[in-house]
């Protein structure tokens, strides 16, 4: 299934930080930043170009028994714009995981947990804590599905991988690596797997984990998190 999580004029708006993002590495000035994850920057740059790319991409996993299906509309939330799919069927919700928004940013941080295995715990009271205050914030919009406000995730995440991190024994160095894995899979875990049961009453033609009204927390988290955490 191919649709865009949120409108093209925001996806452009992405593209531009993208490449303002890449023109900061390449003059070294926020290189530390990412260099901190143990990835190289350029990879980075590459993986957060790809799940831009892979947001468009959603693959169905089920296909939910709904009530009435609401028509292709543009949905507002916070003041973010989301343009649903045409629906399939009049009672049918498409249970789908986004590519750029899950599957990507899940792979990253499954390798930053094996990579940084010393700080296991450290990961896991951390995602907890990032799911139970996302989930707090996350509502139903009807036609659209879960959404959280874009901005929440990122800055949860960056306080929160601040405060584990000075109990950790690798100190304020790990903030970046504990801000990135707790902010995707906290937000994932959080907005959408800990609401799933609430799918199937927003008559969405399509409520894709990842996608529409999580990909932009989800997204950001890989900019601003690791940024804030590491100045």
């Amino acid at each position: 299934m191919f649709f865009l999580p949120v409108l093209l004029f925001f996806l452009i708006g992405y593209f531009i930080l993208l490449g303002g993002l890449f023109f900061f590495l390449k003059l070294g000035i926020i290189s530390f930043a990412f260099q901190r994850l143990g990835i190289p920057p350029d990879t980075v740059f590459a993986l957060l170009l790809l799940t831009l790319i892979g947001s468009g991409i959603n693959i169905p996993i089920k296909k939910l028994h709904s009530g009435s299906v609401l028509e292709r509309q543009v949905v507002n939330f916070y003041g973010w714009k989301f343009q649903m799919p045409v629906a399939a069927s009049s009672d049918t919700t498409v249970l789908a995981i986004n590519v750029g928004g899950a599957v990507i940013p899940s792979l990253i941080s499954l390798y930053l947990v094996f990579r940084w295995g010393v700080l296991f715990w450290e990961f896991v009271l951390s995602m907890v804590i990032v799911a139970f205050l996302v989930n707090r914030v996350a509502r139903p919009v009807r036609g659209l599905g879960i959404a959280t406000p874009a901005l929440f995730p990122p800055l949860v995440a960056a306080l929160v991988a601040f405060l584990v991190s000075l109990i950790s024994p690798d100190g304020i160095h790990s903030a970046s690596v504990i801000a990135y894995v707790s902010g995707t899979l906290g937000t994932l875990i959080g907005a959408d797997f800990m609401n799933l049961k609430k799918i199937p009453e927003l008559g969405a033609p399509v409520a894709s984990i990842g996608g529409a009204g999580t990909f932009d927390g989800v997204f950001l988290t890989g900019i601003i998190a690791v940024i804030l955490t590491s100045i």
